[in-house]
């Protein structure tokens, strides 16, 4: 076989069902000739958004994949690598390459060296024997400690380069590295000496579907959970401990645990300082346990660490804090739990004019609670845009099931949770996958609705309407007053039927159900649907805040 032939095999026997791709690369059609569907992308950003949110639903177990041609391909895939380098996600880049005479001529486009700051892992395959080895590397980075993208660039005269030999090539098997039991012992000392400990949960919950053991071990220390942008839903967010996920805004739950806690529990989050993630307040004793040790003491300065798989460490510490202590004292739980829910009902009261609102143009929290109030929710996989829907999103959807909300953040660029919400329906496709975003995001994407269309990806795109970048409104002030900058317009329910995906434009609030009613049936049926909310300028977000958070 030659090398695309090679490649494609190998893809083949680590299990994937489908690459993402645009256009000319040869491993499309070899991958087509072994039953693996090409997803043709419209844009190569959004491709890699796909194999994105593949990954994430798979835990990584099989990776997302994304196939670009070489040069104008690659480079317009750069976005939303560097979207999943910030995010820690794990998938496979496949990018074409100049021959490699020409590698460093300039202006060669060299991806391998491009992209080595926002990979995990790059590499070029100089011959077709190369190959098999470069793949378990690839393979191993992927699935091994913390996730992110790699990339192996193959040249245009290895493609056609015939393999000697037989082909000795077995799925890469992970290796989650166990918590040091010394570690452990310590960090069990110092959670139950807490008077007031609260447990941080990040995406490293998910990757390690940890949901269960985390739920249980905040039950015994008891601790409140608070989430991460990315670790939204590590547990379901009805549960008793918890207190939902943040970023900029939150629920008040957060803020008001967050200021009470005189220790920070830190599992399977790097605590990395963002612009758009929560942070820890000065003064707060902390316990890091990330797999990864260059986390530790990064942004924070860690009292203790343990280095390990979230779900290992979370057993570990259960099994250890029952040895040390016993069983959980059922009445501080309980007490917990009712303080708990007596903060989030007077949270939720104070929002309920914004959740039950009848204004017009449409409040977006009322169609959020809508949506919510209508779909199944443990049936659902759903996700955020950049900017204004994010910060709405994170405080007032409320997930029902373990990883069925996928955050996203770190970086921010519009449009991205379109290709998420993709990839997320072709790795759960019983699911309804639901992107929420804003009228700016779909400026930047919104032609990928179209993938759908001719897919059969039946994807629900619910867009938030107001003909304004809200978000941003004071960063162009005089720009906006004297020449609009900020403003933005259009009929995306036209764009949408343009692009054969049926749609509805809903103006008034008494129609909210009955669309969403109408467009869950649609993508049951198999296809996709667009809903455009015509709604109101509206950036109040829930911030109760306490120092540094």
């Amino acid at each position: 076989m030659n090398g695309a032939a090679l490649v494609a095999e190998i893809l083949k026997r680590e299990g994937t069902e489908f690459i993402s791709c645009y256009p000319r690369n040869p491993v499309i059609e070899e991958c087509a000739k072994l039953g693996i569907r090409p997803i043709l992308c419209r844009q190569e950003r959004v491709g890699v958004g796909i194999a994105d949110g593949y990954s994430r639903i798979t835990r990584g177990k099989i990776n997302g994949v994304f196939a670009a041609q070489a040069g104008p391909g690659i480079e317009n895939a750069f976005a939303g690598v560097a979207q999943a380098f910030t995010e820690n996600v794990p998938m496979l880049i496949i990018p074409g390459g100049l021959g490699s005479s020409r590698q460093y001529r300039h202006p060669t486009f060299s991806a391998v060296d491009v992209f080595a700051p926002v990979t995990k892992w790059a590499a070029r395959a100089h011959s077709v024997q190369l190959i098999p080895g470069l793949m378990r590397q690839a393979y191993h980075a992927m699935r091994t400690g913390r996730g992110g993208p790699v990339l192996l660039e193959i040249p245009l005269e290895v493609w056609d380069q015939e393999f000697s030999g037989e082909l000795d090539y077995e799925p890469v098997r992970p290796y989650p590295v166990a918590p040091d039991p010394a570690a452990v012992t310590e960090a069990v000392k110092l959670l139950l000496e807490a008077k007031n400990p609260i447990l941080w949960a990040g995406q490293g919950v998910l990757y390690a579907e940890a949901s269960e053991a985390v739920a249980e071990l905040a039950e015994l220390v008891p601790a409140p959970v608070m989430m991460t942008n990315p670790g939204k839903s590590a547990i379901p967010e009805n549960h008793p401990l918890s207190l939902g996920g943040s970023t900029r805004s939150r629920p008040r739950m957060v803020s008001e645990f967050m200021d009470r806690a005189d220790l920070v529990f830190a599992i399977g989050s790097s605590l990395t300082i963002t612009n758009f993630g929560p942070k820890v307040p000065p003064g707060k004793r902390i316990v890091h346990s990330t797999n990864d040790p260059s986390d530790i003491n990064k942004d924070y300065f860690a009292e203790h660490a343990v280095i390990g798989d979230a779900k290992m460490v979370a057993e570990a510490l259960i099994t250890e804090i029952k040895r040390q202590r016993g069983e959980v004292d059922a009445k501080a739980a309980q007490s917990l739990k009712d303080d708990i829910a007596s903060i989030k009902a007077a949270w939720i009261a104070d929002w309920k004019d914004h959740r039950t609102s009848d204004e017009v143009p449409i409040n977006q929290y009322r169609v959020i609670q809508d949506l919510m109030d209508t779909v199944d929710r443990d049936n659902v996989i759903i996700t955020h845009d950049s900017g204004s829907p994010r910060e709405q999103m994170m405080s007032s959807w409320e997930s029902t099931a373990a990883g069925s909300y996928v955050g996203w953040g770190k970086s921010t660029q519009l449009g991205y949770g379109l290709g998420i919400n993709l990839g997320a329906k072709m790795a759960a496709p019983d699911k309804i996958c639901i992107n929420v975003m804003g009228d700016a995001s779909f400026g930047m994407t919104g032609m990928d609705i179209e993938t759908a269309a001719r897919n059969g990806i039946a994807i629900l795109t619910v867009v938030f309407n107001n003909s304004v970048m809200a978000a941003e409104r004071d960063v162009l002030v005089l720009a906006t007053e004297k020449w609009n900058a900020m403003d933005v317009g259009g009929n995306y329910t036209k764009v949408a039927e343009g692009l054969n995906v049926q749609a509805r434009r809903v103006e008034a609030p008494d129609d909210i159900i009955p669309a969403i009613k109408e467009a869950v049936a649609v993508t049951q049926s198999g296809k996709p649907y667009l809903l455009e909310f015509i709604v109101k300028e509206g950036y109040d977000f829930s911030r109760d805040t306490v120092e540094g958070l």
